[in-house]
């Protein structure tokens, strides 16, 4: 049997791959081989997932939800995706306070690797977890949270999967609300300049730029009142993106004008308004990979224009759009977020062009201006720089050798990234 992740560069042969519906079925399954890895929805660009052991898939698992008395968090299922759990928290009233624009990960998958949408006051979806319930290597069920065990939480919160599988999941929320999505085309230049005030007028603030283009699409939500809802569909038409990314495929000098065509095409600003787990997510339909940094806040515009730049000199050749978003700071341990206020910087590949190439031509600059690399998305660290980025590695793993003393969780590639050895 084999397993691939969802841009296809990803692949594993796990010996079994099991859906545990209870408590039972699911200790079955951890104790059944010596190496476990759990799936979500595929989305990480890294081996994360990846075992010839037991793959999980938590999906099914029956776990209830539980809002709070005071409305403002509530427990959740770990495993579902964030596309099912938000929906379903709607019709109880309540909201994520943040997430990104994709919604097929789960829940767990999602705050394992960080992953957050954007926002200059918001922090990744980690930030938002107040406890997890989750079983251990050795079948044992505990609850952790900034009380109990809190060395646990604290590794839990960004944990790479390697403590143990996640089973329910408190996490904040708000009541329901609706977003204003507003999308218009800016110049560059321009973003440049004023991106900070952009910033400080809307509370989600991004922008999309292709590297051959002087113009970026800004889009902009905001609460609203939800009297002028109006119907939800896709946030863009990627039918004529995907003949773009072909004809550049074929043919690289055509991408440059390419890209000035798209962004002709998409110029007229746009307007809609919904439920707020409608309004996040978008759809993505065409594969690519993804190689993304998070640097210190005010680095963010000029190292992006810097790898810009460095494009256009080597004429490299890139099909998809860069995306920049803002993210508040934290303080969890192995956080990319965890030394202040970030801005994220997301680079693209079609997935059918040489995307390795261009990552590891655009990898140094990035580490250049004090970046950090998604945990999820396409890197190349080594225990050495973790352990230099993270001051606090020896504690993350520390505590993992407490709980996972064997390894069970431990797969190549994360014994590679932290140098781990496995038993």
């Amino acid at each position: 049997m084999e397993w691939h992740n969802w841009s296809g560069s990803v692949s594993a042969q796990p010996r079994t791959i099991a859906r545990p519906r209870n408590e039972s079925e699911l200790r079955a399954a951890i104790l059944a081989t010596p190496r476990v890895r759990v799936r979500g929805a595929g989305h990480s660009f890294m081996p994360l997932c990846e075992t010839d052991g037991t793959l999980i898939d938590m999906s099914d698992y029956d776990a209830p939800i539980e809002i709070a008395a005071d409305r403002a968090s509530a427990w959740v299922p770990a495993g579902w995706s964030l596309a099912r759990l938000t929906e379903t928290l709607w019709k109880e009233g309540v909201s994520l306070i943040n997430q990104g624009d994709v919604n097929p990960q789960s829940l767990a998958g999602a705050t394992a690797t960080g992953t957050h949408g954007t926002g200059k006051d918001l922090g990744s979806l980690s930030t938002q977890v107040i406890a997890f319930e989750l079983m251990l290597a050795d079948g044992s069920l505990v609850v952790c949270d900034a009380e109990h065990h809190p060395d646990l939480f604290q590794a839990q919160r960004l944990s790479l999967g390697l403590f143990g599988v996640a089973t329910r999941i408190r996490i904040n929320v708000l009541p329901a609300y609706y977003l204003e999505e507003r999308v218009e085309a800016r110049p560059l230049g321009e973003m440049a300049e004023r991106w900070q005030e952009l910033a400080a007028a809307t509370r989600h603030f991004e922008f999309f730029v292709f590297p051959y283009a002087d113009t970026v699409i800004f889009k902009s939500l905001h609460p609203i009142a939800g009297e002028d809802e109006m119907p939800h569909s896709t946030d863009i038409d990627e039918r004529p993106f995907r003949v773009a990314c072909e004809l550049g495929r074929k043919a690289n000098f055509l991408i440059p004008p390419l890209q000035r065509l798209m962004m002709r095409l998409s110029s007229k600003p746009s307007r809609r308004v919904g439920p707020a787990w409608q309004i996040f997510p978008g759809e993505r339909t065409i594969r690519f990979e993804e190689m993304e940094y998070e640097l210190p806040r005010a680095d963010g515009i000029p190292t992006l224009l810097e790898a810009i730049g460095y494009i256009r000199r080597k004429k490299l050749p890139v099909a998809f759009p860069f995306e920049f978003r803002l993210v508040a700071g934290d303080d969890i341990w192995m956080s990319p977020f965890n030394r202040g206020v970030g801005s994220s910087i997301s680079f693209h590949q079609y997935a059918r062009m040489p995307w390795r190439a261009l990552f590891a031509e655009i990898e140094p600059v990035l580490r250049g201006a004090n970046g950090r690399p998604h945990w999820a998305k396409r890197h190349t660290l080594g225990p050495d720089q973790v352990h230099a980025l993270y001051p606090k590695t020896g504690d993350f793993l520390k505590v993992r050798a407490e709980v996972d003393p064997a390894g069970k969780f431990v797969n190549a590639d994360l014994a590679r990234l932290f140098g781990i050895e496995r038993k």
